[in-house]
């Protein structure tokens, strides 16, 4: 079976043609299934009721279809072209095989995905405008569309519809049966192995000629029960229609997308006009002319399904007790038992009591007792309608034995007939044996070979005595799981009476029923899967609340407050504890009565402390815990301005650190002598004499130790003798030493006439009387008296001058020389002694270029004598002998000598002629 299943679902071919997006009317991609939405239809949810609608969309998933087709081979021939086509070929297999792959790994996993608020605000929406029609004209109920709408809403929601048998969800790519009773989904291959396994449990137990006969397989939810031609083998649409339905994101899962054409259940004549959906058709919207139950009103345009309706006007049929007629308003069906109260008599007349119009015939507990026609006996009947009968002793009556038959007056007994009884006894095989007697007859007391119940055992014993034997019975009763253990079964053990027990495919609940064969029937409890309030829920089979995420919640969370706030802040429903609350203390604090401004701190998470240590790297650390517990308030940050000590500033301090505080700056008051300020730190300064100034230093205040810091005169470079003090300072007697004008003699004079002296005065006061010692430029000393300033350049002194050869000196006034007033020339002797030194000087330099010439000379020949060999020692050369002149010889002595007395004469010249 799961052969076959899987080559039905696996080989439908849900993929085909849907992995190319395909243009639609508006410009939009219609995606197949392997880019649609996957929590249902979106916003595009087909369900509409117009036939022209269906044939849209149909025409829009044919051109669907028609997207994923195969694209001609190019035009060309020959080998290039059968190359061609059959890359095409691989190509495309491969595209298609991925695109395969992508829907179906993209389909499945729809069940796990998480619907989206708006999203599913947005379907709701589709879902009720679908019906909306339904209700909008005369008297719709709209509570009849309750149940269609859930299995709509099943459908579209990932995941909440749910196969019984297997208890997992029904995803929108597999093959499907839904009951037509109970309209439950099933997978295919579950409830082919239900039917199978159904109908040869029921065959087992009940055909001889096992499999032979047609049994019914029963739904496993409703119990609807379904020919064995029935089994479903087939995978079709909601309505029908389309084998094998097209997996379409924009269609109700399993649906083939055309009007579902159901006839209404009752039947009126009219189809369903949905497009094919789960669950059963709603109420017939039709609208037809149809009057009220009491045919009273005139005729009014109605829905179909609510055609029978009521005019409100008093029925006035007349009732069954003859005399009212009916008060309630128009209504269907028979008129309810009148509901007055009467006096009426029992049926034989005897009382009379208050009882409801409705019921008039009624008997009392009074005995007949009317004479009978034979006038010996009375009527023992309790009150009763018509005439009492005939005596019931009167006629032909028969003995005890019924052998005899006598013709007696009323009032005589039968008597018996003295023939024996011949009775057939209880155990069925004997017969009485006494004579014609009254009562019953007695036991079977003959002694008889009996057999027990099971036939294994054998017993002499009176015959009305049953013989059952100890043997217990081992074979297996129905179940098939439990021996009968019945002793002396006679061999049609009974049903297995035990509890099955076995628990059940939702895990929750065991079986129910007394033990069987085969598998338990589903699980028919349903379980609701509330939110934490309890407001919104969403009902699941039993065993699906463990795989079923709780529905989202819009209302507020209704938990009491944990805190000492009367009320939570606004969240929505949720499970577990709720968020810390982050509401603003405002708890009253008992030091200031200023309001907590902090976050809540009622149960704040801290880390607990004190836990036991690991005594070493072998043991693991543990995990930090964590314990709520109740913080204090935090210190009051509420601004308060504070003025500080010494008064400079008011600065707002926090409330929980109000008092004296410094502002870290100096003091700043000025001090007694008025010349300096406190240098201390802000601090506490007591007022002294009343006096409130600021600027006045108290007590605490720093005393003045400096000396007097006052600028002295101009000049002075001497402290005040006085410490610190106000006014002008005394003046300066101190004696001053200060340098005369040239700087070499120092004098001393008081410090009070050097400040107070004028410029001329300063001069005379700095003046030594002494001749200046500074030099002129022309390097002769001043001849003024110490002065200050430059010296006067009007030298007088006398100064020797010669001419430029040194030999010609006079003696002539200094500024005059400096002026270049005068000047000294070289007469005739000057320059024959110049011509003199001029020719020794060159003479000199002849002697020495020729000494140079010889000395290369000799250097030339030792070097070709060099070239030539040496000479052996026995032969000697003819050496020719070359004298020296003087001046060769004494060249190098001569030449300083001769520089010397050249300089020592011209020095003599200079000086002589001075």
């Amino acid at each position: 079976m799961d052969a076959s299943w899987r080559q039905v679902a696996g080989g439908r071919g849900r993929a085909r043609g849907r992995a190319t997006a395909v243009p639609s009317g508006n410009g939009a991609p219609l995606r197949g299934a392997g880019g649609g939405r996957e929590k249902g239809s979106g916003s595009s949810v087909r369900v509409g009721t117009s036939p022209s609608g269906a044939a849209t969309w149909e025409a829009a998933g044919r051109r669907q279809r028609s997207a994923g087709g195969e694209a001609p081979p190019s035009g060309a021939s020959g080998e290039k072209g059968l190359m061609s086509q059959k890359k095409f070929e691989e190509i495309k297999k491969a595209n298609q095989a991925a695109a395969k792959k992508l829907v179906e790994e993209h389909v499945s996993s729809s069940s796990e995905e998480e619907g989206d608020e708006d999203f599913e605000g947005k379907q709701g929406k589709i879902v009720a405008n679908t019906f909306i029609t339904y209700t909008t004209h005369t008297d719709g109920d709209i509570h009849e569309l309750e149940r269609t709408k859930q299995y709509l809403h099943e459908a579209f929601q990932a995941g909440a519809m749910t196969c019984l048998i297997c208890i997992a969800s029904v995803k929108r790519n597999q093959a499907v049966w839904s009951c037509s009773g109970c309209f439950c989904i099933f997978h295919m291959p579950c409830i082919q192995k239900w039917a199978k396994d159904s109908q040869f449990l029921v065959s087992s137990l009940m055909d001889d000629d096992f499999g032979k006969k047609d049994y019914p397989w029963p739904c496993p939810k409703c119990r609807f029960e379904y020919k064995r031609s029935e089994t479903p083998s087939r995978y079709y649409c909601y309505c029908g229609k389309v084998e094998d339905p097209p997996l379409d994101p924009w269609l109700v899962p399993h649906s083939c997308g055309q009007v579902c054409d159901r006839e209404f259940k009752p039947p009126c004549g009219h189809k369903c006009l949905l497009l094919c959906h789960p669950g059963p058709c709603p109420p017939c919207p039709k609208m037809i002319t149809t009057t009220c139950y009491c045919k009273k009103a005139k005729p009014i345009p109605r829905r179909c399904s609510a055609k029978e309706w009521s005019c409100q006007l008093p029925c006035g049929r007349k009732l069954l007790c003859g005399q009212h007629k009916c008060e309630n308003p128009c209504h269907a069906g028979n008129c309810q038992p009148c509901p007055r109260v009467s006096r009426q008599k029992c049926v034989c007349g005897k009382k009379v009591a208050e009882r409801s119009c409705a019921s008039p015939l009624w008997h009392c507990d009074q005995v007949c007792r009317k004479t009978l026609p034979c006038g010996n006996h009375t009527c023992e009947q309790v009150c009763h309608v018509g005439t009492c009968g005939e005596c019931p002793r009167s006629g032909k009556r028969s003995c005890p034995c019924q052998k005899s038959k006598f013709s007696l007056p009323c009032t005589e007994d039968v008597p018996t007939c003295g023939d024996s009884c011949d009775k057939v006894l209880e155990c069925g095989i004997h017969r009485c044996s006494q004579r014609c007697h009254r009562g019953p007859c007695e036991t079977c007391r003959q002694e008889v070979e009996k057999q027990c119940r099971c036939g294994k055992h054998t017993k002499r014993m009176p015959c009305h005595k049953p013989y059952l034997c100890e043997t217990k019975c081992v074979k297996m009763r129905d179940c098939q799981k439990h021996q009968c253990r019945r002793k002396c079964c006679p061999g049609n053990c009974p049903p297995c009476d035990q509890n099955c027990g076995r628990t059940l495919g939702c895990r929750n609940h065991k079986c129910p029923s007394v033990c069987h064969r085969g598998s338990c029937y589903p699980c028919p409890e349903t379980v609701d899967v509330k939110c934490s309030c309890g407001n919104a829920k969403v009902t699941v089979p039993c065993g699906r609340e463990r795989t079923t995420k709780p529905p989202k919640c819009k209302e507020l969370c209704s938990q009491p407050p944990t805190c000492h706030h009367t009320s939570r802040e606004k969240h929505r429903c949720h499970f577990g504890p709720c968020p810390p609350c982050h509401q603003p203390c405002q708890k009253v604090l008992e030091k200031c009565g200023h309001l907590c401004p902090a976050s809540c701190h009622d149960q704040a998470l801290i880390k607990q402390t004190g836990r036991h240590q690991p005594t070493g790297p072998w043991e693991q650390p543990s995990e930090p815990v964590f314990i709520q517990t109740a913080l204090p308030c935090p210190p009051c940050q509420v601004p308060i301005p504070v003025e500080c000590l010494g008064k400079h500033e008011v600065s707002p301090l926090p409330c929980h650190a109000i008092g004296p505080y410094s502002c870290k700056r100096l003091c700043g008051r000025i001090l007694d002598c008025q010349n300096h300020t406190c240098m201390k730190e802000c601090h506490k300064v007591t007022e002294v004499d009343g006096c409130s100034g600021k600027n006045k230093a108290g007590t605490e205040c720093l005393q003045c130790e400096e000396g007097c810091s006052k600028s002295r005169p101009l000049g002075c470079p001497h402290p005040c003798v006085l410490p610190c003090h106000p006014g002008e300072c005394p003046p300066c007697v101190q004696m001053l030493r200060i340098k005369c004008h040239c700087k070499i003699t120092s004098l001393y004079v008081e410090c009070r006439k050097i400040t107070s002296a004028d410029i001329n005065e300063k001069n005379l006061l700095s003046c030594c009387r002494n001749q200046c010692p500074k030099e002129l430029p022309c390097g002769h000393r001043c001849k003024e008296m110490c002065h200050p300033g430059e010296c006067p350049f009007n030298c007088n002194q006398k100064v020797k001058l010669r001419c430029p050869c040194k030999r010609i000196k006079k003696e002539l006034q200094c500024s005059k020389v400096r002026e270049n007033q005068v000047s000294v020339e070289c007469d005739t002797t000057c320059k024959e002694m110049k011509r003199k030194a001029s020719e020794i000087k060159e003479a000199e330099a002849k002697a020495a270029l020729e000494e140079e010439k010889r000395r290369q000379q000799a250097e030339l020949e030792a070097f070709e004598n060099r070239l030539k060999g040496r000479r052996k020692k026995t032969r000697r050369r003819d050496e020719v002998a070359v004298e020296l002149s003087l001046w060769q010889k004494y060249k190098f002595y001569l030449l300083p000598l001769c520089g010397v007395a050249v300089a020592a004469l011209a020095w003599y010249i200079a000086h002589g002629v001075d």
